[in-house]
């Protein structure tokens, strides 16, 4: 086995196990946190889980304060409880120097509030001062470097409320008397139960079960995790998307540079294996000689990508936590299946990259070790033919999907696998694409190369292998930078038109270092405004199985004038008044005067009457309510906007913008977390196929090396030399930039139908020009270097004279 042959192949799968061994620590490390505030809780019991998907991140169904105070003198009660404490969470926030505290609305605990009893839950104690016993009364973070005694005021959903600052705590958000949480926060998610010294916590959550019964659920030990922040929850959960969809593009891509190299290295060996078959060596033998020499590069790439991959690990987990991809309590710990996982990746994937090149290499014929020539005799077989169109075939089926996939989220699956086949299926072809496509490129390369570009042409149709083989890491490069890019600029811009074309208004006021706007703040601004809270739909039929819906609190007139896209099939809007009515959308399959129940974020069950009905994209949401009827059941809920005609001066904790920016920064915070997901991709795929490129042209101008003599012999100086291979390596980019663009361009195609289809109007096509200079010009640039560099090396000395004599 040659070391110098088998480098490159080495180098590309030590990458790939590094980059699943990095992915796969992370993944294992991604699990739900316990809240800080319940650490001290050895049992929790938690409301019901509502019905929701598993990416909704919607919160339980709550108790009312009727249940929540039978349930914790129930459970106050059990054997080795000392105490069973409520834990109401509520929006407040400190005003310092007139603004919000904090910049981060990502840390939900910042924005908090809790009654002060729930203190005992996280073993908090105070660092100063006394704990608030009274309205008006709160302790506070001494991070905000107030004192005790301190007025503050706090900005609650109602809007500004004066406290006096009676404690300091060591922990965000603010702790205020129990009278008053029950206040602000009437419904429950959550009791805590503060145990004994020696009480067994499985004993205690066992009788717990038997109080509850359906009505909840008893967490202990790491289950209690379920009860994170849902902020942190959403960002733990794209950051796991991030980490598979990481995995599973390094394994695809190892896969393919990896057979790609394979196959590369048994076309340079085609007179060695020649001599293999002339000495006696079956094609049997042959195959399990390469086998054999793939596992070796396997085990000995696994291992050492596996050490790079653990010790990346806890660096990219920090990086994870300071863009946005993980929450503040994700740490990485090395646990057992990543690390054997990651140890059979690396023979698993050499052995399935090299299984082509094996076939290949067991039909080399004894007459190859007599053949001075490289010309290749079969650049196609039927087998690779038939199998190519299959990759073909599957990819347009799977973008046929993407355009008719009716969630976006779906479509971008659809889309990536759709790609992952078609650049399959493209190198698979490749051999026979390269000579149209030289062929096309025929006038310019004479007209422009002279004999250089003669030579170059030659040998890219004589070699039509070896060409394909080079091209194969630019079309992989090319083609997922375009494609991802595209499809997140492409997506973004369809949904921020389509939000803003729904918008009857000049301007919009939102929050400013805020969550949401408070209801002085709406007055304020005279304006239409959103009041989103979340009910959950009770059918007598399925309980107690609950559905989470998410409601809108608005004013009907205002609402109708502001929302273009509002379209009223049963029923009237102006009926929406009083405490018992509410509008749905058709998908709800009711007619007006049918009763709707729902469980509110109070926990109070309230039937109430339908009187409209109006199509399933009329809302931004699922229902309307009255706002009166939302801020009666939901004292904590926040608005999230509010339409004005005419720009006016902001309120505190607010700020005006166009509708053209308001729909571009509505999904800001996740579009950032999406665009980062994006130039990760971009740089596995581009990273990784720009290494295969070197590596692949350092093998290509090792093994041309008596060809670049024979061209120095002939008479062609050393400058022409480097002309030529750099040409030569500029139209390899060239090729694989065009069928990399192409496959990336029927992606992008497909992604574009089935957002029109999903906005329900024509959606542009963002290209982005940017992304594909860049990745071509980074494989361009490799290239060249890859393939000028060794030449000029080679090329130092003198050619040597010819043996041969002249009679005469």
């Amino acid at each position: 086995m040659s070391i110098r042959r088998s480098a490159s192949a080495f180098v590309a799968v030590a990458i790939g196990v590094a980059l699943v061994a990095a992915a796969t620590l992370l993944l294992a490390a991604g699990r739900p946190q316990v809240p800080d505030r319940l650490a001290r809780a050895e049992v929790v019991v938690q409301s019901p889980e509502a019905g929701a998907s598993a990416d909704s991140f919607l919160p339980t169904r709550p108790w009312s304060a009727t249940a929540t105070a039978g349930l914790v003198d129930r459970l106050a009660a059990l054997p080795g409880v000392t105490a069973a404490v409520p834990d109401r969470t509520f929006y407040a926030q400190p005003l310092i120097d007139g603004r919000p505290s904090g910049t981060d609305t990502r840390r939900e605990e910042a924005h908090q509030g809790h009654g002060w009893s729930s203190a005992r839950l996280g073993g908090l104690h105070l660092t100063a001062g006394e704990p608030p016993r009274r309205p008006g009364e709160v302790v506070v973070d001494r991070a905000l470097g107030l004192r005790t005694g301190a007025p503050v005021t706090l900005l609650t959903a109602a809007g500004p409320e004066s406290y006096t600052v009676t404690g300091l705590v060591d922990a965000p958000g603010v702790r205020v008397a129990d009278e008053v949480a029950a206040t602000l926060a009437p419904g429950v998610r959550a009791i805590g139960l503060v145990l004994a010294a020696g009480t067994e916590p499985e004993r205690v959550a066992t009788a717990a079960r038997g109080v509850v019964g359906p009505d909840g659920r008893v967490l202990t030990g790491d289950a209690r995790g379920a009860l994170e922040p849902r902020n942190d929850a959403r960002t733990r959960w794209i950051g796991m998307q991030v980490l598979t969809g990481t995995a599973a593009l390094s394994g695809f891509v190892t896969v393919f540079v990896v057979a790609s190299t394979f196959a590369f290295t048994i076309a340079q060996r085609r007179r060695e294996l020649g001599l293999l078959r002339a000495v006696g060596a079956t094609g049997r033998q042959v195959r399990r000689l390469v086998y054999a020499e793939a596992f070796v590069v396997g085990i000995a790439a696994g291992l050492v990508g596996l050490l790079v991959g653990a010790v990346l690990a806890p660096l990219l987990g920090r990086l994870l936590v300071d863009v946005g991809f993980e929450p503040s309590t994700f740490q990485v710990r090395y646990t057992p299946w990543p690390i054997a996982l990651s140890l059979a990746t690396g023979p698993v994937i050499a052995l399935l990259a090299v299984w082509s090149a094996s076939r290949r290499a067991a039909r080399v014929r004894p007459l190859e070790a007599l053949r001075e020539a490289a010309v290749e005799q079969r650049p196609i077989g039927r087998l690779r033919l038939g199998t190519g169109a299959l990759l073909v075939a599957a990819g347009v089926a799977l973008s046929v999907g993407t355009a008719t996939a009716e969630e976006a989220r779906i479509g971008a699956q659809y889309a990536l696998y759709a790609v992952m086949a078609l650049v399959a299926g493209a190198t698979v072809l490749s051999p026979a694409v390269v000579g149209p496509v030289v062929r096309l490129l025929r006038s310019p390369i004479r007209r422009r190369g002279g004999a250089i570009g003669m030579l170059v042409r030659g040998g890219a149709l004589t070699a039509t292998r070896r060409t394909a083989s080079t091209a194969a890491p630019v079309l992989l490069t090319v083609a997922f930078a375009v494609l991802v890019s595209g499809m997140v600029r492409t997506t973004t811009a369809a949904y921020a038109a389509g939000r803003a074309d729904d918008v009857n208004a000049g301007w919009i006021v939102v929050p400013d270092r805020s969550p949401g706007l408070s209801d002085q703040a709406v007055v304020a601004t005279g304006g239409t405004a959103l009041l989103p809270t979340t009910v959950f739909r009770t059918d007598p039929a399925t309980a107690p199985a609950d559905r989470p819906l998410t409601a809108l609190g608005v004013d009907p007139v205002g609402f109708a004038a502001a929302n273009r896209a509002l379209t009223v099939v049963a029923g009237s809007l102006d009926d929406l008044r009083g405490d018992d009515t509410v509008v749905v959308t058709a998908a709800a399959n009711l007619r007006p005067s049918e009763p709707y129940a729902v469980v509110f974020a109070d926990g109070e069950l309230v039937s109430l009457r339908v009187v409209a009905v109006v199509t399933d994209d009329s809302l931004p949401g699922d229902l309307l309510l009255p706002r009166a009827v939302v801020r009666t059941h939901d004292p904590s809920a926040l608005t999230s906007t509010v339409y004005v005609r005419d720009r006016i001066e902001p309120p505190v904790g607010a700020r005006v913008v166009d509708v053209a920016t308001w729909a571009a920064e509505a999904d800001a915070a996740e579009d950032r977390l999406v665009w980062l997901f994006t130039l990760l991709l971009i740089g596995v795929s581009a990273g990784y196929g720009a290494i295969a490129v070197a590596n692949t042209l350092l093998l290509a101008a090792a093994g041309r090396a008596v060809d670049l003599r024979l061209i120095r012999l002939a008479g062609a100086t050393r400058r022409q030399v480097i002309w030529l291979v750099t040409a030569e390596s500029a139209l390899v980019v060239l090729i694989g930039a065009l069928l990399g663009g192409t496959v990336a361009f029927v992606g992008l195609l497909s992604i574009r139908a089935g957002l029109a289809e999903q906005v329900g109007a024509s959606v542009d096509l963002v290209v982005p020009w940017s992304v594909i200079a860049g990745a071509v010009g980074l494989c361009l640039l490799l290239a060249v270097l890859a393939s000028v560099l060794p030449t000029w090396r080679m090329l130092r000395n003198r050619p040597a004279r010819s043996r041969v004599g002249v009679v005469g």
